[in-house]
């Protein structure tokens, strides 16, 4: 009877889920991919903040060194255990891990526990350029490689096509960190553009004069991030729609006379669309991954250059808040890129082959 009862219970509480799915397949679909994120983020943090308490030392020993170098006393044995119980570095990194996510669920992400400043203020400019640097080059190299990749399915085996497939395999297989270098040394050498890829000044002086040298300062940075992404994603459109171009249908409508621009946009990319947005979701996390070395490389006041400070002064607080916002942005993109191929194919959203 209490088994029963129990799966009665249970079948009450399943049921209404079952019906909201296959009344609303998407929408269902979309908060179970959303909620596996939710997830994920969770673990990702939970094993940053075991990785950081297997560095030797912390951000005490990080003061105590300081105020030596500064010509400072050494602190006493009790002074160490106080900071360090101040900062709650006396706790397993399971505790300080529950206590941090607590907190950042309230919107409390804490101070840096060298500057003492709010890390919400000391991340928001930082997060902002990162993530307007990296937009403006994740849409050139979409929009790019959507269209000479295109173009050049069209053209294959001419000798264009050859000699546009060996450049993009050059640059694909080119190594990202000797392109910055390059780029850099290219900077320094001409004078054409400036070596730290920010304007000195700020927007609101002269929000005219701040874009044409904001445009100015990133140019070869967009330049770094296309000539290391185009390579790949030109090649890969080019692939899927050579594919389509192959099948059979694409046959049958150009035999009834459809227009070829429709053939190639209506029909073929269309088909292309699945690995196309998978694609793109890959390209935002590879950009996100690539800007660190980037940024620290042209100065660029970004999260990348900002968590590689907080790494080196082993500042839990910055290293969590760099590292989940842009792990967030970046699952985030992937699930809405999921979500897309879900509206695409509506057989994801069903879970079907």
């Amino acid at each position: 009877m209490n088994e029963n009862a129990a799966t009665r219970v249970l079948g009450a509480l399943i049921s209404p889920l079952f019906a909201f799915k296959g009344r609303f397949p998407l929408v269902a679909y979309a908060i179970r991919r959303l909620g596996v994120t939710a997830v994920m983020l969770f673990f990702l943090g939970f094993g940053i903040f075991g990785l950081m308490a297997l560095v030797p030392g912390d951000i005490v020993n990080q003061v105590i060194n300081q105020q030596i170098m500064a010509g400072g006393d050494m602190l006493a044995p009790e002074q160490i255990e106080a900071m360090r119980a101040e900062f709650g570095l006396d706790q397993p990194f399971y505790t300080q891990y529950f206590r941090w996510l607590g907190r950042a669920l309230r919107g409390d992400l804490g101070v840096g526990l060298i500057s003492r400043a709010p890390v919400t203020f000391i991340l928001g400019q930082r997060l902002l350029n990162t993530l307007l640097l990296n937009s403006i080059s994740l849409v050139i190299v979409t929009i790019t490689s959507f269209a000479l990749g295109v173009y050049f399915s069209s053209k294959a085996g001419t000798r264009a096509d050859i000699a546009v497939t060996f450049v993009a395999l050059f640059l694909h297989a080119f190594p990202a960190l000797l392109v910055l270098m390059l780029l850099q040394l290219f900077a320094f050498v001409t004078g054409l553009f400036p070596i730290i890829g920010f304007p000195s000044f700020p927007f609101h002086e002269s929000p005219g004069a701040f874009v044409l040298s904001y445009m100015h300062h990133v140019f070869l940075l967009v330049l770094a991030s296309f000539l290391g992404a185009i390579g790949g994603s030109l090649r890969t459109t080019r692939a899927l729609m050579l594919d389509q171009l192959g099948q059979p249908y694409i046959t049958s409508l150009r035999t009834r006379g459809i227009a070829e621009w429709r053939v190639y946009l209506l029909h073929a990319f269309r088909n292309t669309l699945n690995p196309f947005i998978t694609g793109t979701a890959t390209l935002l996390a590879a950009l996100f991954g690539g800007s660190v070395i980037m940024e620290i490389i042209f100065a660029f006041p970004g999260v990348g250059r900002l968590m590689f400070e907080a790494i080196q002064q082993q500042d839990i607080n910055l290293v969590m808040a760099n590292l989940m916002f842009i792990s967030t942005l970046v699952m985030v993109g992937i699930a809405i890129a999921d979500i897309l191929l879900a509206v695409a194919d509506p057989r994801i959203r069903y879970g079907k082959d």
